[in-house]
């Protein structure tokens, strides 16, 4: 009540909407003598009927209290609201009674799991999110405590295996203990380590008045020497920098006339004729036409007989024909071949016809002497 939230040390938990709503937790030594106020409201879904009720918290001191030795047990198979369930937490005091065999025995806190950081358990199997359970007594932990301290549990422990508890029996039956997160506490050994920690102010300023701004009786600032640093100062450098590039690159150049001097002739001369050559090629592929690769020219017999190109003549390339026919020849020469007998006197024409490519002339071999 008068507060926006419940205090710090004050859980509540409620599963479903139809179930009950579960108020718990462990005050503090400096919770003692304040009484603690919680409103509760509630209201009926169907009716809109709203209902108060006012829950006073009285937090006493007790001399039983603090329990020198503490043990600490994580229990799986139970969720908060159900260990809160004054016969289930009977029966787990009375296991670690059991155990523990000491005179005064309470259970000093209770916490869930997600509380501590776990994580929501999937909706399978009927699984349960844990709880911590912190018990304390007034004599020495016993032995069948102080055995998931020994070196062989710890190292099942760290490969993540069951250590071997001899008492572990007696709670197995209804309860199921992590022995791994198990934790002991002898707080008489406990070193208590006090801050100091300045006393916490009413969080509102202190009030100092209307602002006040500065005076206009102010001096005026030269920037000028500023204007120097950031700006002349980088100009003047890159000044220099490009003076010193441009008489490197254009004052210190040997020229062509001096490169050719030192260059030796027959260089000179074969650098010459390569490039007379390129010029003279290039010249030449300006002027004359596109033609078709000799691979696709039409192919001649010695009977005259004209064999059709590879490719359809169907669309135009050039603006005169690729070869001239047969009957356009002007020249044609023939030369004696020899016959394939065994006769050398006796000797065949072969013909050497005269053609053009192009306007360009051209003289093809049809058949080639033999032995001549």
């Amino acid at each position: 009540m008068g507060y926006p939230d419940r205090p710090g040390w004050l859980r509540y938990i409620q599963r479903t909407s139809h179930s009950d709503g579960v108020l718990y937790g462990s005050p503090t030594a400096e919770h003692v003598g304040k009484a603690t106020i919680i409103e509760i409201t509630a209201y009926n879904r169907r009716t809109f009927e709203t209902a108060r009720h006012n829950l006073v918290i009285n937090i006493m001191s007790t001399e039983e209290y603090p329990l020198p030795y503490q043990a600490e047990f994580f229990i799986k198979n139970m969720n908060v609201e159900e260990m809160l369930a004054s016969e289930v937490l009977g029966d787990f005091l009375g296991a670690v009674k059991n155990v523990w065999q000491p005179e005064r025995l309470n259970a000093i806190n209770i916490t869930s799991a997600l509380d501590r950081g776990g994580r929501v358990p999937l909706p399978i199997n009927n699984l349960k999110e844990g709880v911590y359970v912190m018990v304390g007594a007034d004599v020495q932990f016993s032995s069948c405590l102080r055995e998931v301290e020994n070196p062989h549990n710890q190292l099942r422990c760290s490969q993540e295996m069951e250590p071997v508890i001899s008492c572990d029996k007696k709670f197995r039956a209804q309860f199921d203990i992590d022995w791994c997160k198990i934790n002991l506490v002898d707080i008489t050994k406990v070193v208590m380590i006090h801050s100091n920690r300045p006393d916490p102010g009413t969080g509102v300023l202190p009030d100092i008045g209307e602002y006040n701004p500065p005076s206009e009786s102010l001096k005026s600032r030269d920037f000028f020497a500023d204007f120097l640093i950031t700006l002349a100062v980088p100009s003047a450098v890159a000044m220099v920098l490009f003076t010193i590039l441009g008489y490197s690159m254009c004052c210190r150049r040997e020229g062509v006339d001096k490169r050719n001097m030192q260059t030796p002739d027959i260089q000179l001369v074969h650098h010459s004729s390569i490039q007379k050559s390129t010029k003279e090629l290039r010249s030449m592929s300006k002027n004359r036409e596109i033609s078709w690769p000799l691979s696709t020219l039409p192919v001649f017999s010695q009977s005259g007989e004209v064999v059709p190109p590879i490719h359809p003549d169907n669309y135009e390339t050039t603006s005169m024909p690729l070869m001239q026919t047969q009957t356009n020849l002007q020249n044609q020469i023939q030369i004696p071949q020899q016959q394939p007998s065994g006769d050398r006197d006796n000797y065949c024409m072969s013909t050497f016809r005269r053609l053009e490519v192009n306007g360009i002339p051209e003289e093809r071999k049809v058949a080639e002497a033999l032995n001549l």
